[in-house]
């Protein structure tokens, strides 16, 4: 890990000045094995990592990067440089349900970069007490919402990494609607209950070491990759 101080110019600047990170933590590619590093507040907001967790060249985005050789937590197979949502600036978990009040993340991103051989990135999630519900998944080349593992909706049959687009989940009345670059109606709208729920986002590489067939390919320079230019949470 390594802090700096706030600059100027792209490569110096902080993700934290680019994205409001007060009420995140990060899960980070390294670490050891069912326990990977995390970063939460106050020390993200001086934090980055290269390759891992950095401003972008432009200076316009966060980069998240996670290889498909990195430690995973505890109950997943795959690796993540990945935001969990967090409440009372960072010091608590978030945890709301779909049944009160109205719950709101709007992201605007690029998927980069996909692992070789199994092209898959989770780029957004909401996760509930025990699994994620809904996310917003790339099967390189169709960018997918999908719900309980299982593919349910076509944004993008034909999706060109480095392609921005824009996701709005707003959750209400048991309903998690998704609504698509700027789309006035929701492309998909979930029917379902849940709580103890929470936003993520990042890149989540839906893909190790032993899916990627060969072990060449078992290295830092085989990762998934997503930039987020815009990220924001309301809870109304």
């Amino acid at each position: 890990m390594e802090l700096r101080t706030p600059s100027s110019t792209a490569q110096d600047t902080l993700p934290s000045q680019v994205l409001n990170l007060n009420n995140w933590k990060l899960t980070l590619p390294i670490g050891t094995s069912e326990k990977p590093t995390e970063v939460k507040q106050p020390d993200l907001t001086g934090f980055k990592l290269d390759p891992w967790f950095v401003v972008n060249s432009e200076g316009n985005g966060v980069r998240f990067r996670a290889p498909v050789n990195a430690p995973t937590t505890q109950n997943s197979n795959y690796p993540r440089s990945e935001l969990r949502e967090m409440k009372d600036d960072g010091k608590n978990n978030a945890s709301w349900n779909t049944s009160s009040g109205t719950h709101k993340m709007l992201i605007q991103e690029a998927i980069t970069a996909v692992p070789s051989y199994k092209k898959h990135v989770v780029a957004a999630q909401i996760h509930d007490s025990s699994d994620d519900v809904i996310v917003i998944r790339l099967e390189y080349p169709k960018l997918w919402v999908n719900v309980d593992g299982k593919n349910k909706y076509v944004l993008n049959s034909n999706y060109v990494l480095g392609e921005r687009f824009t996701i709005n989940f707003i959750v209400k009345d048991n309903q998690t609607k998704v609504y698509y670059n700027g789309s006035q109606n929701p492309v998909y709208t979930l029917n379902k209950r849940y709580s103890k729920a929470y936003f993520k986002a990042g890149a989540y590489t839906q893909s190790n070491c032993s899916k990627e067939k060969s072990s060449s390919l078992c290295n830092d320079n085989n990762y998934g990759e997503v930039i987020i230019y815009h990220l924001s949470v309301i809870h109304e």
